[in-house]
């Protein structure tokens, strides 16, 4: 990505170039801050910004565009999912004053909700029980739950403001971490309040559910190992490793990945760890 256009690359396991696509225009606002996420054949991309945004399916062994969509003139930042939910599987994105879904095979519009959504969002659409969750930062502070049925009807909303880290559902409740470091879970069918804990320090990175637990990782490298409860915010474990945390850990069998930042001789160096057993 540069600042006028997007571009993908697909690379061989050796680091190869295969091809190289030109996305499309892209007008930065705060930069670009979408992944490409992957759906059979296909790799999609998402791209929100001024100028009019879009989001497109391109086919993984050639690059060529399988189908675009455009999104409205707003600069937004999130990734985008791709849920089974009401019976079929749904590539839903947030923000741009809407929640929308899409065909991720055709790119055919499912269902758009207006209004549903602040302008600009961060995190990733999470679902639970038919409904689509997500929330935003700009202009209006708020989290959102949208019935992911076609019908687009909001169900309820508050103005929780979790803006950069995405959201996590596990057996009916909706759990999330504030950049501000505070806690919270909500029933996800009625968005009652369960509780809410300050945890403390910038949290960029993304809860995570693995073996049983939810890993929370603040921007200073503290991760909280925590049970879901959603009687009481059950911290199991704290550890602190490296330096700055802006990524989402990756987990792989026994393996926890963590991409951390740390100042080496007076300059910024990227380290990768991997913690489990030998």
């Amino acid at each position: 990505m540069n600042d006028a256009a997007v571009h993908l690359t697909a690379l061989s396991l050796d680091g190869e170039v295969l091809w190289q696509k030109k996305v499309g225009d892209f007008k930065s606002h705060w930069g670009y801050s979408a992944s490409p996420i992957l759906y059979k054949d296909l790799v999609l991309v998402a791209a929100d910004h001024a100028n009019g945004g879009y989001v497109t399916a391109l086919d993984r062994k050639t690059g060529k565009v399988v189908w675009k969509q455009d999104r409205p003139k707003s600069p937004n930042y999130p990734s985008p999912v791709v849920c089974k939910v009401a019976g079929k599987d749904q590539l839903i994105i947030a923000g741009c004053k809407m929640m929308a879904a899409y065909d991720p095979a055709s790119g055919k519009l499912l269902w758009s909700a207006p209004d549903a959504t602040t302008e600009e969002c961060v995190g990733s659409v999470v679902v639970e029980g038919g409904l689509a969750f997500a929330s935003g930062g700009y202009p209006k502070k708020e989290t959102v739950a949208v019935k992911a049925d076609g019908s687009g009807e909001v169900v309820w909303r508050n103005e929780v403001q979790v803006y950069v880290p995405s959201m996590l559902t596990y057996e009916g409740y909706l759990y999330a971490i504030t950049d501000k470091g505070m806690a919270y879970c909500f029933e996800a069918a009625t968005g009652k309040e369960m509780w809410k804990e300050r945890l403390g320090g910038v949290f960029n990175s993304s809860p995570v559910l693995a073996g049983g637990h939810i890993f929370m990782i603040s921007q200073e490298g503290l991760t909280f190992v925590i049970k879901p409860d959603p009687k009481k915010l059950d911290v199991v474990a704290k550890n602190k490793l490296g330096g700055d945390v802006f990524a989402t850990p990756s987990f792989a069998g026994d393996q926890i990945y963590l991409r951390v930042s740390e100042k080496v001789g007076g300059k910024r160096q990227e380290f990768l760890y991997c913690v489990g057993e030998r």
